[in-house]
Formats: structure tokens, sequence, C-alpha cells
């Protein structure tokens, strides 16, 4: 028996859990009509797969027609949801984890223009700022189905084979109840904290009648909303008492917040940048006063801090969700000493801010999650050893080569910097995103052990690949700044890649002109503004950085608003002249019927790259393909068997920026599908 902390049974009421790391409820949005289907079955199981002790899904399911899905939640108010469970836990429980569920009635976090059009019901008329629909105030017909719905909701869901259901409180409808800044009912439901805690209580009774004793009972709630009028630290506590007092439920989950803004949802769920387990003291706390059975997670993203929460009793389970949204298999590699292989977490937030945006769940740097029907986590070995040269060591070129290692080719890298990374080693260099220099230090660690070898300093030429004698040739070399954008005047502009690499010194009057709407924009403008530039960002779309997305955007806010950096949003820089020192930008609007200028003394583009692709058409007449890819084999997951050229020596392709300009998922998304089956 190990001695390690993490890996120690824990008890809870009748339910023995393996090990201490859960997956704590999230919702990947892979639901298909609401339903967990092959998609959802199959993530869900990955993480039982890997050693997780219990996964709860759903973040968080439905439990009425009036909580339409924003996020293409689970419905769990429909009676065809339980086969399709039933699929889900039996493959859990036979990999040995066990499996909750979480059920939610969102209240007013939500949108009357989704689902059945039906109006949004909270305890006052107060509208949440996230999602911006101004609710019907309930009345006591409403509370009374709402509560019959969670009752309904939790026998379906102890029919599907769950072993247990969490209530999401906190942001929620039952936290709207519970909120002295969101409750305004008169009555048995509002005023005093008896009263707002009602709800709550009375919901989990109607539950506890229909799924009985031998079923686990939890809620995910708020213990200090971090609001001014709201339940503050000392409320929470007593909330948490009264919890523990009832009888009624099996365990707490701790939250520490409110999200009904960007950025106190960032502060719930904390991004790159930002600490590292911010609210576990605070959830020691709540144990603590309680001496009841407790969970959290909230960016425990690393094993090291995981076992500081077991060993020093801060909780009892603790949660590593985009920790095993990132890598699946955590709890194996604990057990097989291989802490070292586990894939990290860098806190990008991709994950979750797709959500947030109506997509799926997607990982940054590992694109087979989500996508377990079609891409593997283990790199399965090839039948044949072939030699594989990759020109590139940025994300795409690294996944590649990691990939065709696991194989069990053999793979060279040329990589023309002295250090491998390309335009993440760039990013990095901000102190708030130096994580993510994570996703390039896994995959060298990998190849490494793996036996790649790397050229750096070296410039790839044609001759210099003819001599490896490849099999395959793979170019991965992204991309250049793309800086061409202007009617007159592009000798005038730097790009934004000029001024986060320090090759070009900051102005002092700046105009940022960013329609790739990405991070290289904002955090340019950032440095710009840091050493005291004034700083405006423009852009010709109805919004600003769109391609960073919600939570992502909420560090760079608080930073360049105390920078007091200016937005322009539908506004379009035409041209650039120079006078003197200074430059005139000449201003359009996509709109028409505008033309004006202004006086800066540097702009700076930020459009996006163009692949840097001529080695790929010097090579390309000496290929079998002649660069040419089959998507169906692709799609399918098939071995590329295009032969155009009978002269031709290699097969050779091209992925990430040296194709198009995307992102960095889309760069390790073409490596690792293409790889995988050569």
């Amino acid at each position: 028996m190990s001695n390690d902390p993490l890996l120690q049974p824990y008890k809870l009421k009748h339910l023995t859990l393996r090990n201490r790391i859960i997956v704590t409820s999230h919702e990947p949005a892979y639901p298909d009509d609401g339903m967990p289907k092959e998609r959802y079955r199959a993530y869900t199981v990955e993480r039982a797969k890997g050693g997780v002790a219990m996964t709860m899904t759903a973040g968080s399911a439905a439990v009425s027609k009036d909580s339409p899905p924003v996020f293409n939640n689970l419905l769990a108010y429909k009676d065809e949801i339980v086969p399709w469970l039933r699929e889900m836990t039996d493959a859990v429980h036979e990999e040995g984890a066990a499996i909750m569920i979480q059920l939610t009635h969102l209240g007013r976090r939500t949108r009357w223009d989704k689902g059945d059009w039906l109006p949004v019901v909270a305890p006052s008329h107060h509208r949440e700022a996230s999602h911006r629909a101004f609710p019907k105030k309930l009345e006591d017909w409403d509370i009374q189905r709402i509560i019959k719905d969670f009752a309904d909701a939790a026998e379906r869901m102890k029919a599907g084979g769950m072993d247990g259901v969490e209530l999401e409180a906190y942001g929620h409808l039952i936290d709207q109840f519970t909120s002295p800044l969101t409750n305004e009912l008169d009555g048995p439901y509002g005023g005093s904290l008896d009263n707002r805690m009602r709800f709550c209580f009375d919901v989990f009774r109607a539950m506890r009648e229909r799924v009985g004793d031998d079923f686990i009972l939890g809620v995910r709630y708020t213990a200090d909303e971090c609001l001014l009028g709201g339940n503050g630290k000392a409320e929470g506590i007593e909330i948490s008492r009264r919890l523990r007092d009832s009888g009624l439920i099996d365990y707490l989950n701790v939250i520490r917040g409110h999200i009904d803004t960007d950025a106190g949802l960032t502060d719930v769920i904390p991004i790159q940048g930002m600490a590292s387990a911010p609210h576990l003291d605070f959830a020691g706390d709540v144990r603590a006063a309680t001496k009841f059975p407790t969970f959290h997670a909230a960016k425990i993203q690393d094993v090291a801090t995981a076992r500081h929460a077991i060993a020093t009793g801060k909780v009892d389970m603790i949660g590593m969700t985009r920790a095993h949204i990132t890598d699946p298999h955590i709890l194996r590699k604990i057990i097989e000493k291989r802490e070292d292989d586990i894939r990290p977490c860098v806190g990008a937030n991709y994950c979750l801010d797709r959500i947030y945006q109506g997509g799926m769940a997607f990982c940054i740097h590992n694109a087979a999650t989500g996508r377990e029907e079609t891409m593997p986590h283990s790199i399965p070995k090839a039948d044949l050893r072939r030699k594989i040269v990759i020109v590139g060591a940025g994300p795409a070129g690294l996944e590649a080569a990691r990939v065709a290692a696991e194989r069990g080719h053999e793979v060279v890298v040329f990589e023309a910097a002295n250090n491998p990374g390309g335009q993440i080693r760039l990013t990095a260099q901000n102190e708030r995103r130096r994580e993510m220099i994570g996703i390039i230090d896994w995959r060298m660690s990998q190849c490494q052990k793996l036996g790649v070898t790397f050229h750096f300093n070296s410039w790839a030429e044609a001759d210099m690949i003819a001599a490896e004698k490849p099999d395959v040739v793979i170019i991965a070399t992204g991309g250049l700044p793309h800086t061409e954008v202007l009617s007159r005047g592009n000798d005038l502009v730097v790009s934004s890649w000029d001024i986060i690499s320090g090759d070009v010194k900051p102005g002092t009057n700046v105009l940022v002109f960013d329609d790739a709407g990405d991070h290289a924009g904002l955090q340019a403008a950032e440095t710009l503004a840091k050493a005291g530039a004034k700083v405006e960002i423009m852009t010709p779309d109805r919004s600003f950085a769109p391609e960073v997305m919600a939570m992502n955007l909420v560090p760079y806010m608080r930073s360049l608003q105390k920078l007091d950096v200016t937005f322009t949003v539908t506004y379009r820089l035409d041209a650039a002249e120079k006078s003197g020192n200074q430059i005139i930008a000449h201003v359009g609007s996509d709109y028409g019927g505008v033309a004006r200028q202004q006086v800066v003394d540097q702009i700076v583009v930020n459009h996006g790259t163009i692949p840097l692709d001529d080695l790929y058409f010097e090579l390309k007449p000496g290929s079998r393909n002649l660069g040419e890819v089959s998507y169906d084999e692709l799609l399918t997951g098939a071995p590329q068997t295009v032969d155009r050229n009978p002269a031709g020596t290699y097969q050779l392709f091209r992925i990430g920026d040296a194709v198009a300009a995307r992102n960095t998922h889309a760069a390790i998304y073409d490596a690792l599908r293409l790889a995988k089956d050569l």
C-alpha cells in the first residue's frame, strides 16, 4: 500500500473511493440533443480509465424547461436520458471509478431566447450581467414546480446508475435564493437566512425522499460571495453548518466568490498568471468549522498542490478538473511513479472560454480531449519504422515529433532558432502568460526521452533535407507577421511581435491596429503601455479581441484599464504617411461615410501571420504526394496513400501556421491527427 496521501481510499457514506482525486462537475458541451451520447461517454470514461476516484459529470444538467441550456447542458428533465446515463455509468464503474452528476436550475443565469423561450425566473427581477436576461420574479407555483423538477431529475439520475447527485448552488437558482443580493421575496422564502435557505432544504428533502439514504447527495455552493451586501465568510460558515446539520446531505463542495460577471467568474476559476489554489485555505477553514466531508476545486493544476491539500487536511477530496482535461491519466502516472510524464495544465483556459462562447471544451494542447472516439491519448506503435524529418520546433513541429517518435519512428527536427517554441516562446515572455512555455517544455521532455534528434540554429535547406533520406517530411515552419494591410504606408508600421519580442523600441503615442483579435494585439498593447506609451487599440470589428474570449480578457482589462489604454471599435486604419518624425494615420470605417486623421509616432499592426512556406514549395516536386493530403483518409484515421509522383522519394506535408494562421490548438491538432497514422 502506498503512503502517498493522494492514493489513500476515502469512505463517503456507503461509497468507497479508491483515491483522493476527483474530476468535479463541468459541462464540456458535448451533449447530442441534450443526451450524453458517444462523444460524452468516451470523454467521461477516459478519465475513469486514467484512475480518478470519481468523475462528476454535467456542469450542470438542467432539471426544468425554464432552465434552458446555454452551454449545451444535459437535459435531466427528459426521461430519455436514463438509458444514455446507464451506458455511461456502467462503463465508468467497470473502470473502477465512481460517478456522480450535477443538477441545477440556472435561475437568472441563462437566457429567455434559448430552448423553449420560457421566461427566466429568479427570486428578484435583478438581471445577471453575464447573461443579460431580466428574470420573472418567482411565484409560489413556480417554486413548488421547480422543487418537484429537482426530485424527478434525481430519481432519473439514480435510475441511470449514478452514485449520487450534486446540487449546483453557486451562482444558480439555489444561491440566488440564499444571497440577500438576489432574493427579494416576501414570506417563507425571503428575508431571514432561515427563509432564504428554505428553498435549498426543500429541494434536498424532496430529492432524499425519492432516492433514499443509499445515494450520495452533495452541494457545490459559495461560502463567501466576496460582494458587498452579499453573504460573507461569517454567513458562509453558518450556511455550511446548517447544511451539515440538515442531515440531508453527505458532503460540501466549497467555492469562494461570485460568477455573475466575467471578472467574478475568473476569480472563482483562475486562469494562467493568477494565483494557484487561491481558495484552498478558505475551503480548509470550512472543513475545520464543520468537521464534515469537504471537497474543493479551483486551479489545483499540479500534483504537488493536490497532495498538499490532502496531506494537510484542508479537504477530504481534491478536484483537478482542468488538469484532467489536459491529461486524463494523471492518477495512472502517479501510481506508476511517472509524474514527470504528466502533461501540464498551463491555465490557458481555452477549454472553458470555448464553452462560454458556445463551443465544445477542447484543451489548448491535448487535441485528443473531447475527441476520444477518433484521437488517442496513448499513441500506438506503427507496423513499420520510418524516418521522419520535421522542420520547425514550435507547437506543431514538436507535437508531430512526439507522436511520430511514440509510433516508433526515427525522428529528426531542424529548427532555425536556438530554442524550441516559436510564437509560444515569445508569448511566454509576458509574466502573466509564462505558463504557456509548459506546452513546449513537456513536448521537449517527451521527445528527448523518445530519442528525437534536434538540430537547432539550423536553417533547413532542401539539400539538407534530402541528405537525411527521409520517408516523410513535415513542414512546421509557422508564419511571419503579416503587416501589409494598408493601402499605403506599410513601410511605416511594425508588427505586434516586433513589440512583444523587444526587437522594436516602444513609441510614446502608439496606435495598435488589431483586426486579428488574438492575444498578440493585447499583449503588445500592454507591453507598450507598461513602457509608458499612450496607447489606443483600434479594430474594425464591433468588439475587440474576440479570439481572446471572456475569461482570458479579464486580466488584460484589469491591466490595460489601469494603464489608461483607449479602445476604439468599428474603425479601420486605411493608410499611413510620414510627417516629420510623426505618422499621420488615415482612419475610415467599413460602415462608410467616415474619414479622419490622427497623428501618432508609432503604428503597430496585428494581422496574424503569413505562412513561411518557401521550403515546402521547394520540396514539393520531389515528393510522392506532391504535398497533397487526402482529407478522407485524414478524417477517418487512415494512413495517407496519395501517390501523384512515381519519381518522388518522400511524402510531404505541412501543418500549423505553415498552412494558414490559426492558433496553438489547431497546430497541435494538425500534428496529432496526421502523425498518429504515419
